[in-house]
């Protein structure tokens, strides 16, 4: 399976990767959503999911997700939003522009394994 991680924090993108290397994911990166969506239109192979936070710099993750349902980039692609914000107009916001799933911070490695089965993602 392959992953891509959308967040602000280096730190974050290691944690996440690291757990999901773990059980045999391939990952990319990316520090913001528009840097997320300009990789995917690079990479015709395409992503199993991607981990999507909401609060970051220059494009946040509920204009990601609006944008890459609206252009029709990697249809199949799951989007889990990982993420502090449990405010329910944000969560509300998030599904309606087509994410699959939310994962609220801090979480556990279990926690995150439990969200991928929950979206039909085996590792």
């Amino acid at each position: 399976m392959r992953a891509m991680i959308v967040d602000d924090s280096r730190f974050m993108r290691t944690h996440l990767r690291q757990l999901l290397e773990r059980i045999g994911v391939n990952c990319e990166e990316a520090g913001d959503g528009a840097a997320a969506l300009a990789a995917l239109r690079g990479h015709a192979e395409g992503f199993d999911f991607m981990l999507l936070d909401v609060n970051m710099p220059k494009m946040n993750g509920l204009e990601c997700v609006k944008t890459l349902r609206e252009a029709g980039l990697h249809p199949p692609m799951k989007v889990m939003m990982v993420t502090t914000e449990s405010d329910n107009t944000c969560i509300d916001s998030a599904l309606q522009y087509g994410a699959d799933e939310f994962l609220m911070k801090p979480f556990t490695a279990e926690s995150l394994r439990e969200k991928l089965a929950m979206m039909g993602l085996q590792a």
